[in-house]
C-alpha cells in the first residue's frame, strides 16, 4: 500500500502480489473519508485476491476534514471520481468504480454521463433516499445507466429497504444484481466484505468471460 496523489485525487494505492489486471476504485460516503473501516477492509481484501485498489478522498474532503458534501458542488466530487478511475485504467484494462453510500450514488451518476469511464460499478448502501423521506427518490439518472452494477444492501438500511430498492432498479436499462446481507444496517460492516468480494469476482467474471 502506498500514498496516491494527482490531481483531485488523493488515497491510497493497493498493489496486488499477483496481479489480474483489474482494478477497483473506492469512495467514501458522506460523513467519512477513505479511512472508513469498510473501506479499508474491502480494499484489503480485493488486493489480496489479484486486484489493484485505489482507495480516495472524494475532492469535497480533500478541501475539509470534517462535515458533509455540498449538493452544488458535487460535480467537482464525480470529476475526481473520472480522475481516479483515469489513473487506474493507467494500471489495468479492466476498472471498477464505486464505493459507499455517497461515493457510490456519485459514480454511478457519472457513469450515467460518461458510461466509458468504467467498466462496472460497485454500489455498497446506495442511499435511495434520506432516512424516513421515501418520497425524495435518488434515481433520476437510472433510466441513463447502462453499465453493469453491482449493488450490495443491508436488509436494515434506512437509506432503502430490500423491497425499494428492487422496484428502483427495474429502471435500469444495463445488467444490474443485488444482493442483500441480512441483519446489516447503512454501514453495512467489515462482516459484509467476504460476501462483496465473492459478489464482485462472480459479477466480473460474467461480463469479462
Amino acid at each position: 500500500m502506498k500514498k496516491f496523489e494527482r490531481e483531485m485525487v488523493r488515497g491510497w494505492l493497493h498493489e496486488p502480489e499477483r496481479p489480474l489486471g483489474k482494478g477497483i476504485v473506492l469512495a467514501h460516503g458522506a460523513g467519512s473519508n477513505c479511512e472508513s473501516p469498510l473501506l479499508r477492509a474491502t480494499a484489503e481484501a480485493f488486493a489480496a485476491a489479484g486486484y489493484h485498489v485505489l482507495r480516495c478522498d472524494l475532492p469535497y474532503r480533500q478541501q475539509r476534514p470534517h462535515g458533509p458534501p455540498i449538493s452544488a458542488l458535487a460535480g467537482r466530487d464525480r470529476e475526481g471520481l473520472q480522475r481516479a478511475a483515469d489513473a487506474m485504467r493507467e494500471i489495468v484494462p479492466v476498472v471498477v468504480l464505486g464505493g459507499h453510500s455517497y461515493g457510490g450514488r456519485q459514480s454511478s451518476m457519472l457513469l450515467a454521463e460518461q458510461p466509458g469511464v468504467a467498466d462496472m460499478l460497485l454500489l455498497l448502501s446506495y442511499p435511495l433516499h434520506p432516512p424516513k423521506k421515501r418520497e425524495q427518490l435518488r434515481t433520476a439518472h437510472f433510466p441513463k445507466l447502462h453499465t453493469p452494477a453491482l449493488f450490495v444492501h443491508g436488509t436494515r438500511d434506512p437509506f432503502g429497504l430490500i423491497p425499494e430498492m428492487e422496484g428502483a432498479l427495474a429502471a435500469l436499462p444495463g445488467r444490474h444484481r443485488l444482493v442483500s446481507i441480512e441483519k446489516a444496517g447503512h454501514e453495512l460492516g467489515v462482516a459484509a466484505v467476504p460476501v462483496i468480494l465473492e459478489e464482485t469476482q462472480c459479477f466480473v467474471n460474467e461480463l469479462t468471460r
